[in-house]
């Protein structure tokens, strides 16, 4: 399996004690992707080694984190990790961009909680992106709502000149979910150089396009560096 580390996390999973998993590779190539080293990169590490290490931290953690990159893009020997962690009853988060619903599909059975990364408006996808998958976006969306035993959480990244708060508002009113999450554009770590000019959203910002929204969703929070995770009432 190709990952790119592996780390211990009190808010990955809320309310969970986690082991994250990175997994290396991605088929977008987001501008503003805050794991740029990841899209192409990682190491390869036996599944055999990352089974040992969460048995290792059974004592340590209730729930096992799969993040990226993009993980379903190593299908395969995600479905078997998920089997063997779901047999050592840990709860599963699956991070994920949307853009393999068939194999989403497949193995959403064993996947308690799903953050989905809606990038922009369904249309804007291919502009936003470099790929047009916002149908496959929205069938993903659907395949976790008919999962009775599965949250979902979606999330945009607000990048100021890629998003503006129109495009919030036509997100909100076209996605299903339980939580929708505006998250903060930061540009420390940027796959587009350009974007390292472009300054960090407020927590104002942020807060106002929630309070516009949130009438649209059954739950809306924002997230910063400077605040973490607050909900929007």
């Amino acid at each position: 399996m190709i990952i790119g580390g592996v780390l211990f996390s009190s808010v990955e999973y809320p309310g969970k004690i986690s082991l994250v998993v990175f997994t290396g590779g991605c088929i977008l190539r987001c501008p503003y992707c805050h794991n740029p080293e990841l899209i192409t990169g990682g190491k390869p590490v036996a599944l055999d080694e990352i089974l040992l290490e969460i048995q290792d931290s059974l004592d340590f953690i209730d729930s096992l984190v799969i993040t990226g990159g993009e993980p379903l893009m190593q299908y395969q020997e995600l479905e078997e990790l998920l089997n063997y962690v779901k047999g050592a009853d840990l709860k599963v988060k699956l991070d994920t961009n949307g853009c393999y619903p068939d194999r989403l599909k497949k193995i959403i059975k064993y996947i308690d909680y799903v953050a989905l990364d809606v990038k922009a408006p369904f249309p804007k996808y291919e502009e936003i992106t470099g790929k047009d998958i916002g149908e496959d976006v929205k069938e993903s969306m659907h395949i976790v709502m008919n999962s009775a035993e599965t949250f979902l959480e979606c999330r945009t990244t607000y990048v100021p000149g890629l998003l503006d708060a129109a495009d919030i508002r036509e997100i909100a009113d076209n996605i299903i979910c339980h939580s929708y999450t505006i998250q903060q554009f930061r540009n420390r770590a940027v796959l587009n150089e350009k974007l390292k000019k472009t300054p960090n959203p407020s927590r104002d910002e942020l807060y106002n396009i929630a309070e516009e929204i949130k009438a649209l969703v059954p739950s809306v929070k924002i997230k910063t560096s400077e605040f973490g995770v607050e909900q929007i009432k």
